[in-house]
C-alpha cells in the first residue's frame, strides 16, 4: 500500500480489530490507526468480557451452591454460576435407575493451585450465558503460570522476587508477556515493519494447550501439579510463529489430553459414571467451552474447542489446534471459521506436545479466513528446514507432498470460477438413517449449497457417490467407481481382517460374508459362517466384483480401530523429554513418569483416573486384545484410505472431493450422545484423519431448526441412552454453522486451495455470534 492510501486509513480511523484480516492488520499498523500494544489489549478486553465459565453444575436437588473463585483470567478471578440443575430434569425415571452411582456435578480445589476451584462431575450449559470460556491461560504477567504466579513473576524491573518464591521463577520472570513483546514489536519498528521478514506481525494466537509454550502454563489441558507447569522449550511451530513476529497470547481450552485417550482396561475401575459427556471438550484445569451460537450447546464435536471458538469469538486473530480424530474440523465446523489441517507429516505436532495417538495427531489452522490460514502455513515453514521437525518421527515424508510455491499463491479471488474441475461429492457424509430426523436439517441445506454454489455459480462438474442411506440427485453425473466399490477391491489385499470384525453383539458385522463362507473358528471361542466358500475365495470374488459388497461395507463400518496402547508411550516420551530439557538448564522437574503423573493429578470425571492408572499399568504395546492390533490398523487403515480416495480420484478424473464434515449439529451439553454413539462423530467424517490427508474446511451457512436425541433409561435400568425424537426445536438466527471439507490427494493442495477458496469467496457464509460482538476500541 502506497503512503497517500496509508495517510487516508489512518485519517479515516475505522479500524476495527473484530473479524479484521491479517492484510487488514498490517494496512492499520503502517497508517498508524493501531499499535500492537493496542491489539493486545483489545484482546484482553475482549477475554474480561467473554472468557468465563458458561457451564453450571448437575447436582441431586438443584440447590443453588456456595459461591465459588477460579483462577485469575484477564486480570479477574472467575466466578463460577452458583445456580445448579435438578439431575431429575435431565434423567427421566431416576427411582428406577439400578446402575453404578451417578458423579453429580460439585466444586473442588484443584491440584495444581488448591487455593482455586473448578467445576467436577456432571455439567450442562448456561442459556444465553454471554460467556464461552475458550481461553485457559492468558499470557498476563501473574495469571499466565500457576508455579510463578502473581508476585512470583513480577517483572525484574521491579525489584527481588518475594520469599519463598520456587528458584525457577527468576529464569521465568525474565520472559516478557503478551503485552511487553507487543510493546517491543512497537518500539523497534513503529509503522514500518518488514513484513516479508515479519508476515505474522502483531498477528495474536493461541493454541491448544498440548503444544508447549515456554511462556505459559503447558499441561495438556490437565490439572497436574508439574513443579514447572511452563516447559523449557518452545513446540517447533510456535517457535516459528515468534520467529515471524506473531504474539503469544494465550492456551485455548481443550478436552484435555487432546480427548482423553481412552481406557486400555485393566483392573482399575470408576467409582462413579457419567451419563453422558457429550459437549464436555472439558479440561479439569480449563474448565467447559460452550458454543457461541448457543451456550447450551457443545463448542464442537473435537478437543480443539477453545482454539476455533476463540478465533469465531475475536478473542484472537488466529489459532493452533490438534486433530486426533475430529478435534480441528469439529471445532471449526461448529463455530463458523476456516481450517487448514495439512497432511500427516507435513507440520509436525508430536515433538513438543502432550499428544493421544501419535499416528493420528497433527496440527492444523484456525482463521476467519483460508487467506489467513494459507498465510499462516506459509509462515510456519523453516528457512532450512522446511516443514521438519526432528522431533517428530513422522515429519520423515518425501518433501514432494509439500508444495514448492507458497500455500497463499494458490488462492482464488471473488469472481473466480471452478469450470472445467471435476468435484467428487461424497454422499456418504449426508446420509439419514432410517427413523432419524437429526441429520435432514444439515444435509438438506449442505446438499442445496453444494450445487447451488460450487456446481451452479462456479461452474464445477459434480459427480456424486452412492450410499444406502443418502439420495443421490438424479441430474447429478455419479461414479463409475465410488467408495463402496473401491473397498471392495482394496480390502482383499490391503486389510482383509475388516470382513472378519464382529459387532458389539459379538456377531459378525459384515452378515453376507459371514453367511457365504465355510464354518471356521477366527477367534478363540467365537465359531461362525453357514456357506461353503474359503474366505481366501471370497475376497478374489470381491476384488474381482463377482461378489457384491455386503450391504453395510462403507466408509464407515471400516473406520472402527481397536485402541492403541501408545498413549502410554507418547506421555512416558514426552514427560521424560520435558524433564530432560529442563535438566539441561539447571531445574529438576520430578514430574516425569506415568507414577508422578497419576500421584499429582485430578480428574474431572472418575471415569478418566480409572483410565489413567490402566495407563500407568500398560507395558505391553502390542494390544493383544481378540487377536487385533491398534498399531498395526492404524497403518494398515491409512494405506487402505488413502488408495480408496486415489481410486475414487482416479477412476473418475476428479480433481478434488468435497463433503459435509457432519451432518449433526453440536449437541447439548450433558445430554445423550447421538442415538448412543460413543463420541457423536460421524464414522464416515473419520476417514480424512485416519488416512491423514489434508482437509481444508470452509463454513458453508447456518441452520435453525434442529432435533435433539433425548435421554431414556434402559430395559434394564443399568444405564442411561439415547433416544430419537421427531420434535423440532427452532434456534434463533442466524442458527447453528455447518461446513464442507474439501480434500485432495498429498501434494495436490494447489488444487485443493484453488476449489476451497474459490467457494469460500463465492459463498461468504460466515456470520460472527451475534451475543459476542465488537467492543469499543480504546
Amino acid at each position: 500500500m502506497n503512503d497517500i492510501a496509508l495517510d487516508k486509513v489512518a485519517r479515516a480511523g475505522a479500524f476495527t480489530l473484530e473479524e479484521a484480516t491479517i492484510d487488514d492488520l498490517h494496512r492499520a499498523i503502517c497508517a498508524g490507526a493501531i499499535t500492537c500494544v493496542a491489539v493486545v489489549e483489545h484482546y484482553i478486553k475482549r477475554a474480561r468480557a467473554f472468557n468465563g465459565p458458561s457451564s453450571m453444575l448437575v447436582t441431586p436437588d438443584g440447590k443453588p451452591v456456595p459461591k465459588a473463585t477460579g483462577t485469575v483470567r484477564a486480570g479477574a478471578p472467575l466466578n463460577f454460576p452458583t445456580q445448579t440443575l435438578k439431575v431429575s430434569e435431565l434423567l427421566p425415571d431416576l427411582d428406577k435407575y439400578k446402575g453404578p452411582p451417578l458423579e453429580y456435578g460439585r466444586m473442588e480445589a484443584t491440584a495444581s493451585d488448591p487455593s482455586v476451584q473448578q467445576q467436577f462431575g456432571m455439567i450442562v450449559g448456561v442459556p444465553n450465558a454471554g460467556q464461552v470460556n475458550a481461553l485457559a491461560t492468558l499470557n498476563i504477567r501473574g495469571e499466565r503460570s500457576v508455579t510463578c504466579k502473581g508476585e512470583f513473576d513480577k517483572h525484574p524491573s521491579l525489584g527481588p522476587l518475594p520469599k519463598g518464591a520456587p528458584p525457577q521463577c527468576e529464569y521465568f520472570r525474565h520472559l516478557p508477556d503478551a503485552l511487553e513483546t507487543a510493546a517491543a514489536l512497537d518500539a523497534k519498528y513503529g509503522r514500518k515493519p518488514d513484513l516479508d521478514a515479519l508476515p505474522m506481525y502483531g498477528v495474536v494466537f493461541s493454541f491448544k494447550d498440548p503444544f508447549d509454550t515456554i511462556d505459559m502454563r503447558s499441561t495438556g489441558g490437565g490439572d497436574a501439579a508439574y513443579d514447572m507447569d511452563f516447559p523449557a522449550r518452545d513446540h517447533v511451530l510456535v517457535d516459528q510463529l515468534r520467529k515471524k513476529g506473531a504474539i503469544i497470547f494465550a492456551k485455548a481450552v481443550n478436552t484435555e489430553y487432546n480427548g482423553r485417550a481412552g481406557d486400555p482396561g485393566g483392573r482399575n475401575k470408576p467409582d462413579k459414571v457419567l451419563a453422558s459427556t457429550l459437549g464436555y471438550q472439558r479440561a479439569t484445569w480449563g474448565g467447559n467451552p460452550s458454543n457461541p451460537y448457543d451456550t447450551t450447546r457443545a463448542a464442537s464435536l473435537g478437543s480443539s474447542s477453545g482454539s476455533a471458538l476463540s478465533v469465531s469469538t475475536n478473542m484472537v486473530m488466529a489459532s493452533l489446534g490438534e486433530e486426533t480424530r475430529a478435534s480441528c474440523r469439529g471445532p471449526s465446523n461448529h463455530n463458523a471459521v476456516a481450517l487448514i489441517l495439512p497432511h500427516k507429516a507435513m507440520i509436525g505436532f508430536d515433538g513438543g506436545a502432550i499428544g493421544a495417538d501419535i499416528y493420528c495427531d497433527r496440527s492444523g489452522i484456525h482463521a476467519r479466513s483460508l487467506v489467513d490460514c494459507a498465510k499462516i502455513l506459509d509462515a510456519l515453514k523453516d528457512p532450512e528446514q522446511g516443514y521438519y521437525d526432528p522431533r517428530d518421527v513422522y515429519t520423515t515424508v518425501p518433501r514432494s507432498s509439500v508444495l514448492s510455491t507458497p500455500y497463499v499463491s494458490h488462492l482464488r479471488e471473488p469472481g473466480a470460477t471452478l469450470k472445467g474441475l471435476r468435484l467428487g461429492v461424497i454422499r456418504e457424509s449426508m446420509a439419514i438413517p432410517p427413523g432419524s430426523k437429526t441429520e435432514e436439517p444439515i444435509v438438506t441445506a449442505a446438499a442445496r449449497e453444494i450445487k447451488e454454489v460450487l456446481g451452479g455459480k462456479l461452474g464445477a462438474t459434480l459427480v456424486q457417490s452412492s450410499h444406502r442411506f443418502a439420495l443421490n440427485d438424479p441430474a447429478m453425473e455419479t461414479m463409475k467407481v465410488d467408495f463402496r466399490v473401491a473397498l471392495a477391491r482394496l480390502i482383499p489385499v490391503f486389510m482383509p481382517d475388516i470382513l472378519f470384525r464382529l459387532g458389539n453383539d459379538g456377531q459378525p458385522l459384515f452378515k453376507e460374508f459371514a453367511a457365504a463362507i465355510a464354518p471356521t473358528e477366527f477367534f478363540p471361542g467365537k465359531t461362525f459362517g453357514s456357506g461353503t466358500m474359503a474366505p481366501m475365495d471370497y475376497l478374489v470374488g470381491l476384488a474381482e466384483g463377482r461378489i457384491e459388497p455386503p450391504v453395510n461395507l462403507d466408509l464407515g463400518t471400516v473406520q472402527h480401530q481397536q485402541l492403541a496402547n501408545t498413549f502410554r508411550f507418547h506421555i512416558s516420551q514426552y514427560l521424560e523429554r520435558r524433564a530432560g530439557d529442563w535438566k539441561a538448564k539447571g531445574f529438576t522437574e520430578t514430574l516425569a513418569n506415568w507414577a508422578e503423573l497419576n500421584k499429582r493429578s485430578k480428574f474431572w470425571g472418575d471415569d478418566q483416573r480409572a483410565a489413567f492408572k490402566n495407563w500407568e499399568e500398560t507395558g505391553d504395546p502390542r494390544n493383544p486384545l481378540d487377536g487385533r492390533q491398534g498399531v498395526n490398523e492404524r497403518i494398515m487403515l491409512r494405506e487402505l484410505l488413502r488408495r480408496v480416495d486415489m481410486m475414487v480420484i482416479l477412476e473418475n478424473k476428479l480433481d478434488a472431493l468435497v463433503r459435509l464434515h457432519t451432518p449433526w449439529p453440536p449437541g447439548l451439553i450433558g445430554h445423550p450422545h447421538q442415538y448412543d454413539i460413543p463420541s457423536n462423530l460421524a464414522p464416515e467424517s473419520l476417514s480424512g484423519p485416519n488416512a491423514g490427508l489434508t482437509e481444508m474446511l470452509v463454513p458453508a451457512g447456518y441452520v435453525t431448526t434442529v432435533y435433539d436425541p433425548v435421554f431414556a433409561l434402559s430395559a434394564d435400568g443399568k444405564k442411561y441412552v439415547s433416544k430419537a425424537t421427531h420434535t423440532p426445536k427452532q434456534i434463533p438466527a442466524p442458527g447453528l454453522p455447518f461446513s464442507l471439507v474439501f480434500r485432495c490427494e498429498p501434494g495436490k493442495e494447489d488444487i485443493q486451495l484453488r476449489v476451497a477458496s474459490a467457494y469460500e469467496a463465492a459463498s461468504r457464509r460466515r456470520i460472527p455470534p451475534p451475543a459476542f460482538g465488537p467492543l469499543p476500541m480504546g
